[in-house]
């Protein structure tokens, strides 16, 4: 008997060929959004798959398609961290910690990085993780500052302040000063805590900063201008 696309071998093996070539697509996606974010080439990754653009498009139709079916389940591990924070009992403890854990998410992945940043568009699912984790966000600052260790006038578009920052100096010093971000996240949560000052990380070298302005200028195209000899070597304000 010649299979057909009824039978049941055949069936199965359309099963099994979509399967893999879903998973496939997945993986490299994974793998090029933590590269260079949620706004990498579709085709880029058809192609890192080793499948079709139009196989591509037909398993995801749309860029928000693809993206919740790779991040499914980093957003629902981004909902736990702000829940388990709540759970906590000390609030500073657990408001910083949420931020810290937050913070480095973004340093360590450029595509969840991105996502944290987006409002993705209400969906059955992407939603209720989204939900989850605003909500948390929002019960985390309420109850710090209801604990009077987190000043009064801080605001949950704050903390959306407080990311956007991360993430572009994660982009920027990626390379030059990977640690870079655990300083301002320390700047940050100092200026939270009204009154109070405390130790800080060590901060990037003149070096280190110079480097980074230099290829923050090359992947935008721009030929940068040499620090040598110029300017104030020590905090790298010579270019």
């Amino acid at each position: 008997m010649v299979a057909t696309e009824s039978t049941p071998i055949a069936g199965r093996g359309l099963r099994a060929d979509a399967l893999r070539n879903r998973q496939r697509i997945l993986e490299a996606a994974r793998r090029i959004f933590e590269e260079r974010g949620v706004d990498a080439p579709l085709d880029e990754v058809a192609e890192r798959a080793g499948v079709g653009a139009g196989t591509l498009y037909r398993r995801f139709p749309t860029r928000v398609a693809l993206v919740e079916a790779v991040f499914e389940q980093e957003l629902a591990e981004m909902a736990g961290i702000g829940e388990e924070a709540l759970r906590c009992e000390d609030p500073w403890v657990g408001f910083s910690t949420y931020l810290e854990r937050i913070c480095a998410v973004m340093a360590a992945d450029r595509g969840l990085g991105d996502l944290l940043l987006l409002k993705l568009p209400a969906s059955g699912e992407s939603a209720g993780a989204c939900e989850r984790h605003s909500r948390a966000q929002a019960d985390l600052l309420v109850r710090a500052q209801k604990a009077g260790v987190v000043r009064d006038d801080l605001v949950p578009e704050d903390i959306f302040l407080f990311l956007v920052a991360n993430g572009a100096i994660a982009r920027l010093t990626h390379c030059a000063a990977p640690h870079a971000w655990r300083r301002l996240v320390a700047l940050l949560l100092d200026s939270c805590r009204p009154g109070r000052n405390g130790p800080l990380p060590a901060a990037p070298t003149p070096l280190q900063a110079a480097r980074a302005q230099q290829e923050h200028a090359e992947t935008k195209g721009l030929r940068a201008v040499s620090c040598e000899g110029s300017g104030d070597q020590r905090d790298g304000r010579g270019c």
